[in-house]
């Protein structure tokens, strides 16, 4: 493989998929330079990605294996810094990466999880109030609505926010410093002032419940601790812990609702099949997935020794030297049409076969993946009854993307309530 011309990754996320397609016209792996010049492997083929996902070959943990970290080169100012230096399950590798889960795992119980259901349809049908009385006037005389601002952001934001047990007051704040940590092209200055504040939110989240234990995930957490050893999260751990169940599992299922809803208004006959009763809405939540990975983009694995891909099925030949940086390219997997055919880049609601890796693959994959598929499973039947004329408010090239090129999903999503 020739690293000398890279796929420069646009940190913006303008053109997701015309990217993904770039990429993936180079081979299942390419070499791409991510912001400040950093050099990574994109890997976009669906089973190449996912021996690598499983490989203990492949590590998260860039103080031990990512020879950039290693060697000083990463600066706090890199707009990812946060993504790779945080000390949580998200950038764990091997015994660690399993005390970690295994102690995240007893405070996100399933249970915990179902039992949000009537909490999240409360919180639904209120934030479908709101939206009704944003279009107010209905038919001819219905007002735009940007439905992401107004539905698809504050579901995710309030239910993670009272899985938490965040105080109210921190709520505007927690918003602020989610949106900054996906701002994949800001500036040192803003890079340093976000992962400043977030720290402080979650400093003061974890002080109230310390002082106030509640029945809530903090809580749980803080009380976490593996039987066999005692071995409780350090503190840093703790924080960037619930610095993890904030940021993806928010950001993930805002993007999931967002892409959803503009997938079935720009594939009306998509959203007749769903009327029809000849797809469910499990059918559009996987095809979303699929087709509209929430997260384009995950940085970063690296490479423990050298991965002659050539004996993972990948291209004969083809190294990734130890210590080398992986991206993994969901997006761009998720169209692959060596894996999903010829039509891979099409939403299709029927399609037999919707596997997907929107939510991870292997040991890393996502805790929060039932609860973020309970919130769409709610969520999305939910506007289309209230609102059965729903309709785009301006032509769909219009719409801008979310300023990211890891978080896939629109900034601004105007719809027309009916």
């Amino acid at each position: 493989m020739d690293q000398t011309h890279p796929i420069v990754i646009d940190p913006t996320g303008r053109d997701i998929h015309g990217e993904a397609t770039r990429v993936r016209a180079r081979g299942p792996v390419t070499p791409v330079e991510l912001p400040h010049g950093v050099p990574a492997w994109a890997v976009s083929s669906t089973p190449l990605l996912k021996r690598l996902l499983t490989d203990p070959r492949v590590s998260k943990d860039p103080r031990r294996h990512w020879q950039r970290w290693i060697d000083g080169e990463v600066s706090p100012d890199w707009p990812l810094f946060t993504w790779v230096a945080v000390q949580n399950m998200f950038t764990a590798y091997g015994t660690d990466h399993k005390r970690l889960r295994t102690l995240v795992s007893k405070a996100f119980t399933a249970r915990r999880t179902n039992a949000l259901r009537p909490r999240i349809e409360e919180i639904t049908a209120t934030l479908l109030d709101r939206v009704a009385k944003a279009g107010a006037g209905g038919g001819a005389d219905a007002q735009a609505v940007d439905l992401r601002e107004e539905f698809c952001y504050p579901l995710p934001i309030q239910v993670i926010g009272e899985l938490l047990g965040l105080p109210e007051e921190l709520g505007d704040e927690l918003r602020v410093v989610v949106d900054g940590v996906f701002h994949t092209s800001a500036d040192a200055a803003e890079v340093a002032d976000i992962y400043a504040r977030f720290y402080a939110v979650l400093g003061e989240l974890v002080a109230a419940k310390r002082a106030a234990p509640g029945d809530d995930l903090t809580s749980a957490l803080i009380a976490a601790h593996e039987e066999e050893s005692g071995t409780r999260l350090s503190e840093q751990e703790l924080l960037d812990t619930l610095m993890l169940m904030i940021s993806a599992g928010h950001e993930t299922t805002v993007n999931l609702l967002d892409n959803a809803v503009h997938a079935l208004l720009t594939h009306p006959g998509q959203l007749a099949h769903v009327r029809g009763g000849r797809a469910s809405w499990d059918d559009v939540i996987e095809e979303t997935l699929r087709a509209e990975a929430p997260v384009a983009s995950l940085p970063l694995r690296y490479a423990v020794e050298d991965l002659p891909l050539g004996e993972l099925g990948g291209p004969d030949g083809a190294v990734i030297r130890k210590g080398e940086a992986i991206l993994a390219a969901y997006a761009a997997a998720g169209r692959d049409p060596e894996h999903h055919g010829p039509d891979a880049a099409v939403f299709d609601v029927t399609r037999a076969a919707k596997d997907h890796l929107a939510f991870g693959y292997g040991v890393h994959h996502c805790l929060g993946a039932p609860l973020g598929r309970l919130e769409a499973r709610v969520a999305l039947p939910a506007l289309f009854e209230r609102f059965p004329g729903l309709t785009l408010a301006v032509p769909a090239e219009e719409l801008r993307p979310v300023d990211s090129f890891i978080s896939h999903g629109h900034r601004t999503l105007p719809v027309l309530t009916g």
